[in-house]
């Protein structure tokens, strides 16, 4: 098992306390924008209004991410879920694609269970599927935003979104955050790499080599 790289004075002193002081501020200051948002889901979507999923966060440690939802409850005359696809409406692609749906994990950030950088926490089903390599993606806590988001979000494949990921476990430090929180303003407003061309976000991991359509806002 490859040794855990020692953590420098920025990654052990500062990056918690600036994630809580920023995420705290954030969520005031957002705090007409999340009223507006919430109306809307209700209104558009129903309820709830928030989307809730076990995530696996820094060393693989279980945690409920928050999320505004984007999909309805759409079913067919069976009384089953319709696809994605079906579900998925114009309101939840706008929500999706200028990340407004991620807001609630400012709660996450506050609460200690996100990073504001970091790699984004994916499912729990994909902890089994991961090589020694890609495991070391939870040698810290997962993030809002990351490197792999800002360089291909789900337009890369999970291979290279994991070497990403794994490069930023290795180079913590205030500029890294500082460059990837800077460039995800950019990336926002683009709506880059939102899908992956073949998936209306991205497939799912299914090992390396492998891949499958995934269901229900596994981002």
């Amino acid at each position: 098992m490859a040794e855990k790289k020692r953590k420098g004075i920025y990654e052990r002193f500062i990056k918690r306390p600036l994630d809580i002081a920023i995420s705290a501020v954030a969520i005031v200051c957002m705090s007409p924008c999340y009223l507006v948002v919430a109306v809307l889901v209700k209104k558009k979507l129903g309820s709830p209004v928030i989307f809730k999923q076990k995530r696996p966060g820094r060393d693989e440690k279980i945690f409920t991410m928050y999320k505004f939802r984007t999909m309805n409850d759409a079913r067919d005359i069976t009384g089953e879920l319709l696809p994605d696809s079906a579900r998925l409406t114009d309101f939840g692609r706008m929500l999706r694609s200028t990340s407004l749906d991620e807001l609630p994990e400012l709660f996450n950030i506050l609460k200690g269970d996100m990073s504001l950088v970091g790699p984004r926490p994916l499912l729990v089903s994909y902890l089994d599927r991961y090589n020694e390599f890609q495991r070391r993606r939870h040698d810290v806590r997962p993030g809002l935003t990351g490197y792999s988001q800002v360089n291909g979000r789900n337009a890369v494949s999970w291979e290279e979104k994991f070497e990403m990921d794994v490069w930023y476990v290795e180079h913590v430090s205030f500029m890294t955050d500082l460059k990837i929180a800077l460039k995800t303003f950019t990336t926002v407003m683009k709506r880059d790499g939102i899908s992956s061309g073949t998936s209306e976000t991205m497939e799912e991991f299914m090992g390396t080599g492998e891949k499958q359509k995934i269901s229900e806002e596994g981002r």
